[in-house]
């Protein structure tokens, strides 16, 4: 999710902190009933209670436990989480949570670009097939917006009717809510792409036995621009982070022995320069894409890349998780990729990220007997836990 997105969703929260409360979420009230209750003697950590009869009636059926798979923060305040039939949100920064959803769809993204307005990729409990769903009343209610099943990988929208769906070789634009999708053209062979507005956006198209090749437009892919070259006898798969500042890109190599080399590349003059920032080689998975000096010879965690997410004009925050060895972590710049650093691991599988300025953001995190929220408000130096289900 981009920053400027990100501000949008910012200035809407605030317009609408008069309209909303937090127990509606979703629901027009006073002004008087929506000011903000007295602060609590004390902000504790843990599962708070939320959701645990559910959780003891999964786990009592021989149910998967109750487990996150995204987060999506409007500020450092308020946000949601979501898993397999919740979502659960707070306002107060993690102090206090409140279940908003229970029922049939296990959430495999969640986009919130209002306090509203919510969108999701979502499969039924027990099935493979995903669906986009919207809701409109803040995510307590949720409505399939096809009979036909989702070919997204990813999701953003801008407000509460603009938006762009994706999955590795095309891109689609909608300008009224997901009800009907365009398709904008992308290059042949695109393994990756984001879009800023309509007419600008960038792709990575890989070429069999030379590598990768980094593509702009800025007239809505009626014409692709190739920016940059990066040599890989092999390459498969790309993920591409955008906004109007900066752009990145993590270029997969191989993978082997539970390890993935990769390397993440950035640039923050509109492609004229690029940064090889992080290099990862790896025993199972070979070389990284390119060449050249990098940053950092390692990712966070020394593992898979998780999501990224692009933040004003020098900051990027990346996820990183190693499976073999329980270990998830973050990486992240503030100087536009000049520097990098990789931050403590936690204890999990894999992580998702949810970053709302370049301090303050929430990681997701899955291990062997939790689900957790975490908090950071050092740009990911240091977590606290804020929510935990047990398994």
């Amino acid at each position: 999710m981009i920053y400027t997105r990100k501000l949008q969703k910012r200035a809407l929260t605030i317009l609408s902190a008069g309209l909303l409360a937090f127990a509606g979420w979703g629901t027009a009230v006073s002004p008087a009933q929506a000011a903000p209750a007295a602060p609590a003697s004390s902000c504790s950590t843990g599962d708070h209670g939320i959701l645990q009869d559910l959780q003891k009636n999964q786990t009592a059926k021989g149910a998967d436990p109750l487990t996150f798979a995204s987060v999506d923060f409007l500020n450092a305040d308020t946000g949601r989480a979501a898993g397999n039939g919740f979502v659960i949100g707070t306002s107060d920064g993690g102090c206090h949570f409140q279940e908003i959803y229970q029922g049939q769809w296990s959430f495999q993204q969640i986009e919130f670009p209002d306090n509203v307005h919510g969108w999701a990729l979502a499969s039924v409990k027990g099935g493979q097939v995903k669906y986009l769903i919207r809701t409109t009343d803040g995510g307590s209610t949720w409505k399939r917006l096809s009979k036909y099943p989702a070919t997204f990988e990813r999701i953003e929208f801008v407000d509460g009717t603009t938006g762009f769906g994706y999955n590795r070789a095309s891109t689609y634009y909608t300008k009224d809510g997901g009800s009907t999708w365009t398709r904008i053209p992308t290059p042949a062979n695109t393994r990756g792409a984001d879009f800023t507005t309509r007419s600008s956006g960038w792709a990575v198209v890989v070429a069999q036995g030379s590598g990768y090749r980094i593509m702009r437009t800025t007239d809505g892919g009626a014409s692709w621009k190739q920016l940059k070259t990066v040599a890989y006898p092999n390459p498969q798969y790309a993920q591409v982070y955008a906004n109007a500042s900066q752009v990145y890109t993590v270029l997969y190599g191989g993978s082997g022995m539970s390890q993935t080399s990769y390397s993440l590349y950035g640039s923050s003059d509109a492609g004229r320069s690029w940064t090889r920032i992080i290099a990862q080689a790896t025993a199972g998975g070979g070389p990284a894409p390119g060449s050249g000096p990098a940053k950092q010879e390692k990712g966070p965690a020394s593992g898979s890349p998780g999501n990224m997410q692009v933040i004003g004009k020098t900051s990027a925050f990346l996820a990183g998780y190693q499976p073999a060895a329980q270990m998830v972590g973050t990486g992240m710049t503030k100087n536009n990729g000049r520097a990098w650093s990789n931050s403590k691991t936690v204890l999990g599988f894999e992580g998702v990220i949810s970053f709302t300025d370049p301090n303050q953001g929430w990681l997701a995190v899955r291990n062997m007997n939790s689900s957790t929220l975490y908090a950071t408000k050092d740009g990911g130096a240091s977590w606290k836990a804020k929510f935990s289900f047990k398994f």
